[in-house]
């Protein structure tokens, strides 16, 4: 029995079969690094959510804002606490401050992650 005979044809479709997926990665990948880059800050950006401060328990790590909507966490506008990921984050937080901010569902409960002052 010639190997070759069944070798050849199984070659050729492994390389073709590669040929393919080499071509349908690159008509994927954008042409403009910088539009990746573009769409990734935005999406980022969007995960900001403007917020007022209304309770600051530093003793516990926790954070009560009055919040927008929480599109990524499918939450209506409402005032509710929050753990934060870093005590730091409540230094210099008074109530009344606009901040915006960002949070995740973690296995503690729903931790803020970055805030800032709210631009005016």
């Amino acid at each position: 029995m010639n190997r070759n005979r069944y070798l050849t044809p199984l070659l050729l479709a492994l390389t073709l079969a590669l040929a393919a997926t080499g071509a349908a990665r690159a008509q994927s990948a954008p042409a403009d690094p910088s539009a990746s880059a573009t769409a990734a800050a935005a999406a980022v950006e969007a995960d900001w959510v403007d917020g007022e401060v209304r309770k600051v328990d530093a003793a516990q790590g926790r954070l009560t804002l009055r919040h927008g909507p929480l599109p990524q966490l499918s939450m209506p506008p409402m005032t509710m606490v929050f753990r934060v990921a870093d005590p730091a984050l409540l230094d210099g937080l008074q109530i009344g401050d606009a901040v915006r901010f960002t949070v995740e569902r973690r296995t503690t409960g729903l931790t803020v992650t970055r805030i800032a002052p709210a631009a005016r």
